[in-house]
């Protein structure tokens, strides 16, 4: 009687062995898929918000990133810009909507 319940133990030991691990590799599927999905995210809000910035550009082909990277520079360095956009953010934040557009 004891050997049975010893088996039994042994079994019910290896079969929560087995489905803590299939349940860790779940877990790693999920994050795998959590960080495919925000990079996803990423990719889209990059390439939307690179063509609003096109938008704006006379000539984007001619313009170096760098030459684009001094214009940013300049535009987001004023005083009235920063408070726009601290004002935005902080709305955001208020209203716990998404980033996306």
């Amino acid at each position: 009687m004891a050997n049975e319940q010893l088996e039994k133990l042994k079994h019910q030991k290896y079969v929560a062995e087995k489905k803590l691990t299939a349940a860790k590799h779940r877990e790693k599927q999920l994050q795998h898929e959590l960080k495919q999905l925000t990079r996803s995210e990423r990719t889209h809000r990059l390439c939307t918000r690179a063509g609003m910035l096109e938008t704006f550009l006379r000539e984007p082909t001619v313009l170096t990133d760098d030459d684009v990277m001094e214009l940013l520079t300049f535009v987001f360095h004023g005083e009235a810009v920063q408070k726009k956009l601290n004002m935005l953010i902080e709305k955001r934040k208020e209203t716990g909507q998404p980033d996306g557009g």
